[in-house]
C-alpha cells in the first residue's frame, strides 16, 4: 500500500490544491508521484507529482515530503479526497494505476536557463490567447490544435531559442500556475534541453517536448 508523508501543513494542502486544478480539467486524471533522487530517505525529502494535461503539456509541482514506494501512480479524485480527509502527516493516496500512465517525462539534468520574464507578459499573453480560444471553438467545444500549436513567445538565451505554443499558456492557466491578482515583481523562468522545454511560475511548471517525435517505421 502506498504512503504520503509530508513534511508540514502547508504542503500537504498545496499538493491538493494541485491536484485539485487537475481533476477539475480532467476528471479522470491520474497523478504520479515521485521522490527525488538523491534526498536522505531519513529527511523529509522532496517530492514532485505530474500530470498530463489535456492540452497535450505536461504540469508538475514539488512540494517536501516522501511517498512509498518511491515512484507510483495514483487516481486524481481518490488522492484529493485523501487530502481533503485526512489531516495528518501520512496519507494513503489510493490505489496504484502505475499501468495508466502514458507520458514520458523529461530528464532531470541537461537543463539550461533560457530566459527570465515578468510574469504579467505571460499572463497577459495568455490572456489574450484565452480570448482567441472562445472566438474559435471547435464543435466540442475546445479550440483547435491549429491555434494551440500557434508559437505565442520566442526566447533566446545560452545558445538556444526556445518557441512557446499557445497550449502550454492554457495548461498554465487552467493548472493556476500564474495566479490571480497583482502579479509585480514576480518572475517566469523558461529552461529548456535540446528536446524539452519548461516554464516555471509561482504555483507549478509546465513541461513539453520542444519537437514532435517521428513515427516509428513499420
Amino acid at each position: 500500500m502506498p504512503e504520503l508523508t509530508f513534511a508540514e501543513r502547508a504542503e500537504r494542502d498545496d499538493l491538493g490544491a494541485f491536484v485539485a486544478r487537475a481533476v477539475r480539467l480532467e476528471g479522470g486524471t491520474v497523478v504520479r508521484l515521485r521522490n527525488r533522487a538523491g534526498d536522505d530517505e531519513d529527511a523529509p525529502g522532496r517530492l514532485d507529482a505530474w500530470v498530463a494535461t489535456p492540452f497535450d503539456v505536461l504540469a508538475t509541482r514539488m512540494v517536501l515530503g516522501r511517498v512509498e514506494p518511491g515512484d507510483v501512480t495514483v487516481s486524481g479524485n481518490e488522492l484529493l479526497a485523501a487530502l481533503s480527509v485526512s489531516r495528518g502527516e501520512r496519507v494513503d493516496p489510493g490505489r496504484v494505476l502505475d499501468l495508466q500512465w502514458r507520458s514520458a517525462l523529461p530528464p532531470k539534468a541537461h537543463w539550461q536557463v533560457v530566459e527570465s520574464l515578468p510574469a504579467k507578459i505571460v499572463t497577459d499573453l495568455a490572456d489574450r490567447g484565452l480570448e482567441l480560444a472562445r472566438e474559435n471553438m471547435g464543435p466540442h467545444g475546445t479550440p483547435p490544435a491549429s491555434l494551440l500549436d500557434q508559437t505565442v513567445l520566442t526566447v533566446t538565451g545560452d545558445g538556444l531559442e526556445v518557441k512557446i505554443p499557445l497550449r502550454c499558456l492554457f495548461a498554465m492557466s487552467g493548472m493556476g500556475f500564474l495566479g490571480t491578482g497583482d502579479t509585480a515583481g514576480e518572475q517566469v523562468r523558461i529552461t529548456a534541453t535540446d528536446a524539452w522545454l519548461r516554464i516555471d511560475a509561482r504555483y507549478g511548471a509546465v513541461v513539453r517536448r520542444r519537437h514532435a517525435l517521428l513515427p516509428l517505421l513499420v
